[in-house]
């Protein structure tokens, strides 16, 4: 199906669906896996809100409780609306292929031994930058 409602409310609404298993669950590390994911597809909804100047943990509190799965967050008018006619929507493919992608990088970094990772610039670096606005290097006669 091509669309799916946007503002992360897709995800949030499949994150109810995982309530069922992680309340199932004996293994303590599976549950903590269901968990994690529960969280994860929690979280887009809530950093739009955050995002528009909203409380993330309400707004998603608020859409956990709506039964319609097409009523979600309008975060530029900062109102609960049909999603649908408000145009705000996603392409079902991207929504699928994000959570297929993640699950992906997820396992593998449960099965690496090692991880390869840039190191977060240092703070006192950015004091050291040049000033800009002064050209552009390598683009003669455009000042």
């Amino acid at each position: 199906a091509g669309v799916v409602p946007g503002g992360g409310r897709a995800l949030l609404h499949a994150s109810t669906k995982l309530d069922g298993v992680v309340d199932s669950l004996v293994n303590l590390d599976q549950r903590v896996g269901a968990e994690i994911v529960v969280r994860a597809l929690r979280a887009p909804a809530a950093k739009i809100a955050e995002n528009a100047g909203a409380e993330g943990a309400v707004v998603v509190g608020e859409l956990l409780k709506e039964l319609d799965p097409a009523r979600g967050y309008d975060a530029a008018a900062g109102a609960y609306v049909d999603l649908y006619a408000a145009g705000i929507v996603d392409p079902a493919k991207v929504v699928r292929t994000a959570v297929t992608d993640a699950q992906s990088v997820a396992a593998l970094m449960m099965t690496a031994e090692a991880f390869v990772a840039d190191r977060p610039p240092d703070p006192s670096d950015a004091a050291a930058a040049p000033p800009g606005g002064m050209g552009m290097g390598g683009m003669g006669g455009m000042m």
